[in-house]
């Protein structure tokens, strides 16, 4: 108990090594009772008794603070590990911070209220979607929910995890690709000219003007359109829902005209340094040509900007889409999903302000039992932000960096 103690107290407080908490622990006014060699081997009880900890964790968190465990957000995230070769559990797969390194892939669940209700860790060559329907299983049976609504992004809703969520009560919202969207949902969605609602109106619009017309743009720039129906796929109905924003549409905007600034840059400054583009990366508006007018093949690779790219993509500037199988309200299930945030500044927590990675652990139970203690650490910090907000009824921004 002292020991798991202190390392969470040292984790929001003085985040780093084992060995150094040892060492920090002692400026603590309770001093430490153990050294480092009982670190290590309470690290294999922690990791063993995970799963008991996090479940009897929520059942004394009720004692504590109603738990808004109706609404659940899941998402996944990786940390990586300074070491050269993989092993069984440290694996090369796709790092979120882009490293060559082994990394461990975390998921984690959220309650409404953005306070942390369960983890689990998989080794980082594993696709993040499987992992879903385990731990909410999980949590079902050792927390005894059984109505929730589960909010995912795209990432991690497979037919699978959709089917799963369709049944005995429960309910899922995840972020659905417009650009994935079969044909005819496409042009729908794009079109701008009908079909398009206001929250708290009866009436349709026509929106599409609101990509050009300056004034109007100020006028509904707080404002959020809507369009909806019913679909079926792969045996499952749910429902899509195609939000439109101006302040959307101008933060895209406003990314995009970045990057194509980089690129030209790029061209005029550096173009041996032009290569495969990325999904979000700048090149990919860069168009190579290696013809003359004449249609011969060019002595050397000349570069531009590629418009057709820019169009396109400006076709969905604004546009953000969810699918849902809950006949709520429009404006619920949209305040619902915009709550995600919560879940990725939690990872940014644990990345950031608890230095999470690089782990310098190598076996999996201590690996384990680490994520635990940021986990634990993690929701002490969010029950201390909402006892802030409760007793000073202010609304607590906290500082990051």
């Amino acid at each position: 108990n002292s020991i798991l103690s202190n390392l969470i107290y040292s984790r929001i407080i003085y985040p780093s090594s084992k060995f150094k908490t040892l060492e920090l622990c002692k400026n603590f006014l309770e001093q430490p009772n153990f050294e480092y060699q009982h670190i290590l081997r309470a690290l294999e009880v922690i990791s063993k008794e995970s799963d008991f900890i996090q479940s009897e964790l929520y059942k004394n968190s009720l004692k504590y603070s109603k738990r808004n465990d109706k609404i659940l957000f899941y998402d996944c995230t990786n940390y990586y590990f300074e070491i050269e070769e993989d092993d069984d559990f440290r694996k090369y797969g796709k790092s979120k911070e882009h490293r060559p390194n082994p990394i461990v892939g975390m998921g984690l669940f959220l309650d409404g209220d953005g306070i942390p209700l369960a983890f689990t860790t998989f080794p980082g060559n594993q696709n993040e979607q499987p992992t879903l329907k385990p731990l909410e299983k999980k949590i079902i049976k050792d927390f005894n929910l059984a109505e929730i609504v589960v909010c995912t992004d795209a990432g991690l809703a497979s037919i699978a995890n959709r089917k799963f969520n369709d049944k005995n009560n429960r309910k899922f919202i995840t972020t659905q690709s417009i650009k994935k969207l079969k044909d005819f949902l496409k042009e729908e969605v794009l079109d701008l000219t009908k079909g398009w609602h206001l929250f708290g109106s009866d009436k349709t619009y026509n929106i599409e003007k609101l990509r050009t017309d300056e004034k109007l743009i100020e006028q509904y720039k707080d404002k959020i359109f809507y369009k909806e129906r019913w679909i079926k796929e792969d045996g499952l109905e749910q429902r899509l829902i195609v939000t439109y924003s101006v302040k959307y549409q101008e933060y895209q905007k406003h990314i995009r005209n970045n990057q194509i600034e980089r690129a030209k840059k790029l061209i005029e400054k550096n173009p041996k340094k032009i290569g495969k583009a990325k999904q979000n990366d700048s090149k990919r508006f860069i168009e190579a040509i290696n013809t003359t007018d004449s249609g011969e093949v060019a002595s050397e690779t000349y570069y531009s900007i590629n418009q057709s790219v820019i169009d396109e993509e400006a076709k969905y500037d604004g546009l953000y889409a969810v699918c849902t199988n809950l006949e709520d309200d429009v404006e619920d299930i949209v305040k619902i999903n915009h709550k995600r945030w919560e879940i990725e500044e939690s990872f940014r927590i644990m990345k950031s302000e608890f230095k999470a990675r690089p782990v310098y652990l190598s076996r999996d139970d201590r690996i384990t039992a680490h994520f635990t203690t940021c986990f634990l650490s993690l929701v002490l910090l969010r029950f201390l932000e909402k006892k802030l907000e409760e007793t000073a009824g202010i609304h607590y921004k906290r500082s990051m960096g």
